[in-house]
């Protein structure tokens, strides 16, 4: 059997090798219409800074190892023109000769990936100052421009993970950072309780955070930016980094079903609408293992499970791809911020509305134990039967770890019940005896037991808001949290000995604040005979 592969960063090299580890007798090509295989694209923001000193480490592995090792045809520089499905063929340019030739198949795997998305701003593409960060190639250009024109200034447009990270390390070798996203927060799709703790990281290390802003003009070959606001950016340099879009168009072109997107539509066994054709890695849409809802699959550790998994399923396996989960971590200054499945934004970007979240900010290992640091926890889960649909972790140590279990436990198909029965290590300097992760399988189930706890101050009626009393309970020096005016302010800790303070016979509302407190608030007076609710700004 001949199989080949189209695209040699993460996915392609994943299957081949695994393949080939299968099944000594196949032949497999690779064809990457760029200089290299096997990159190590996610490394290459801390190439950039200095952090990663070595480039060569960035190429996992050469045509040349590949052919020696694994007796695998890859060739560089050939980029594949079309798929012709019905005869089983496509054709090829060789871009170091300029010759076209066709080549059969037996099996064709789309690794294509995705390519960088250049906003149509006036000016940007004729700037010689602007970058945009995909390719190892990409990064070469970057440290070219870095390396001889010693630029001072540099403005990031997208304040996702890859414009974060961008700013930190570019902070790191002494540059004047400013991150300009035409969101209101920062690392989109992350929910706003997170995101603040983030853009402060960002400020308090240098970084100048223009949100609910977009460049409209590119002037001065790229040294001039207008912003939306009538402000003008002075810069050495643009790096953007606003999103991707799918290499696809050779299967679209090809006849291939595409999403409405532009993703190839793969099954549970990574096939495409041709026969044949199979693709794996950012280019196709699959389904999500949370809902069942239609899931583009963007990660690098995603394409390159899924290539493994494909070959099992070419070598006559009987096995499916479950589906998508979606685990991310990235690193922002001293925080580090992992999110697993869906957040509010894209529950509701996918018309998901049945779901309740718990926020609590438990030590990420024994309070007694030196640097015991907050960890930032907020997990959505359905309502009625406890099934969990994502998580977001933010702090200093140990939200990787946490994310990582959390993944498990959805893909195990855990409830939030679940959760306090989950037997995680502890040992002081690395957990308590519950652990955060358990702490939030409590809070949930108390949530779902107490279900009409917890109010949006936008679904109350006038005539709840006029009758019910307005309880703030922060504690002395502490702030405000809360938007919504207060009729009573009583801190917590004083609560039980100032119950004669709180009016009884209408409900008392609790103003939501980051942490335990409301919920320990809504125990005391519910304890006490008081109808009460905790209520949230949205």
């Amino acid at each position: 059997m001949k199989v080949i592969v189209i695209g040699g960063i993460a996915g392609g090299p994943s299957f081949a090798t695994r393949f080939r580890r299968l099944n000594e007798q196949n032949e497999i090509v690779i064809l990457e219409r760029g200089e290299y295989i096997s990159i190590a694209s996610c490394a290459l923001p801390y190439y950039l800074g200095g952090v990663i000193t070595d480039r060569d480490s960035l190429i996992e592995r050469t045509p040349a190892v590949l052919k020696q090792k694994n007796n695998i045809d890859v060739r560089v520089h050939h980029e594949v023109t079309a798929i012709d499905p019905k005869r089983h063929v496509i054709n090829v340019t060789n871009l170091d000769a300029d010759e076209q030739y066709q080549e059969s198949y037996d099996k064709l795997v789309l690794a294509t990936g995705a390519r960088p998305v250049l906003p149509p701003i006036k000016g940007i593409e004729t700037a010689t100052n602007v970058f945009t960060l995909r390719s190892l190639a990409d990064g070469d250009r970057i440290k070219n421009y870095l390396q001889s024109e010693n630029p001072k200034r540099v403005t990031i447009l997208g304040a996702g993970a890859a414009g974060i990270e961008l700013s930190e390390n570019l902070r790191r070798i002494g540059m004047t950072v400013t991150l300009v996203d035409q969101a209101d927060r920062v690392m989109q799709p992350y929910d706003g309780e997170l995101t603040d703790f983030l853009q402060e990281e960002l400020v308090n290390n240098g970084v100048d955070v223009r949100l609910g802003e977009t460049i409209d003009l590119v002037e001065e070959n790229g040294h001039e930016l207008h912003l939306s606001d009538g402000s003008v950016l002075t810069t050495d340099m643009l790096l953007v980094v606003v999103g991707v879009t799918p290499n696809s168009e050779l299967a679209g072109n090809a006849g291939l079903q595409l999403s409405p997107d532009g993703h190839i539509i793969v099954d549970d066994q990574l096939a495409t609408s041709a026969t044949d054709i199979y693709a794996i890695g950012d280019v196709i849409e699959t389904t999500s293992r949370i809902t069942g809802l239609p899931v583009a699959s963007m990660l690098s550790s995603a394409a390159n499970r899924q290539g493994h998994l494909l070959a099992d399923i070419l070598n006559g396996e009987p096995l499916r791809y479950p589906g998508f989960v979606g685990v991310s971590v990235a690193k922002v200054f001293n925080l580090t911020a992992s999110m697993v499945g869906y957040s509010e934004q894209t529950l509701q970007a996918a018309g998901v509305t049945n779901y309740d979240s718990l926020f609590i900010t438990p030590f990420d290992h024994a309070y007694f134990y030196p640097n015991a640091k907050r960890l930032n926890i907020k997990v959505l889960y359905e309502p009625d039967t406890g099934r969990i649909l994502g998580g977001q972790f933010v702090g200093e140590n140990g939200v990787d770890k946490r994310a990582g279990e959390l993944s498990a436990a959805i893909a195990g198909g855990l409830t939030i019940d679940d959760l306090p029965s989950i037997e995680l290590p502890y040992s002081p300097p690395f957990s308590a005896p519950r652990d955060p992760l358990n702490l939030a399988g409590y809070v949930g189930i108390n949530q779902r037991q107490q279900a009409n706890q917890t109010v949006r101050y936008r679904d109350l009626t006038e005539p709840e808001k006029w009758a019910g009393t307005f309880l703030d309970i922060h504690e002395a020096g502490k702030p405000v949290s809360s938007k919504i005016d207060s009729d009573l302010a009583i801190p917590l800790t004083e609560l039980r000995d100032r119950l004669n303070e709180v009016p009884t016979g209408h409900t008392v509302y609790i103003l939501y604040r980051k942490g335990l407190g409301p919920y320990n608030a809504s125990r005391i007076l519910a304890g006490n005979g008081y109808d009460v609710k905790i209520v949230t700004d949205d």
